[in-house]
């Protein structure tokens, strides 16, 4: 009987060790995957936190870029209703000088003359609008672009 007792005791102890080993290689399993858990939400969060900042600095860049090009317009609005009202201001200077000429020949001239200074304000005014128009759109793009630019720059770093 005690070779009896003496099995069921080393059956015991090995019963416990075998439980004993179990139970720490399951601590040491739960352990590393709440670890990695707790890593995987951290990622997520800074992730999630990184994506909200690069948003925000699309929509400050998308409001930037509409404030400039509301700029732009407005100028050019201006510089328009000026034009326009300078042009009709000369139309009917000269209408009244036209209708003060003594000749044919002096109508002519002062014609020719109102239409050739008509043609160069005119021309004049096209070409400032369209510096005006061109720099609009410049500054109205240049702060998507420095947005596109910063986020291919983090893309290509990020490989």
């Amino acid at each position: 009987m005690a070779d009896s007792a003496e099995t069921v005791k080393k059956t015991a102890d090995t019963a416990k060790a075998t439980v004993d080993k179990t139970t720490a290689q399951a601590e040491k399993f739960q352990a590393g995957a709440a670890k990695a858990f707790r890593e995987g939400v951290d990622k997520s969060v800074a992730g999630f936190a990184e994506l909200n900042a690069e948003g925000k600095k699309n929509v400050e860049a998308l409001v930037a870029s509409a404030a400039a090009a509301q700029k732009g317009a407005e100028t050019l609005s201006a510089a328009s209703l000026a034009y326009g009202k300078k042009s009709w201001e000369d139309g009917v200077a000269a209408a009244q000088s036209l209708s003060a000429a003594r000749s044919v020949q002096e109508l002519i001239e002062l014609q020719t003359s109102w239409a050739k200074s008509a043609a160069e304000t005119y021309l004049s005014e096209v070409s400032k609008m369209t510096d005006v128009f061109t720099a609009s759109v410049k500054d109205s793009f240049q702060p998507i672009n420095e947005r596109v630019t910063a986020s291919v720059e983090k893309f290509q770093a990020a490989r």
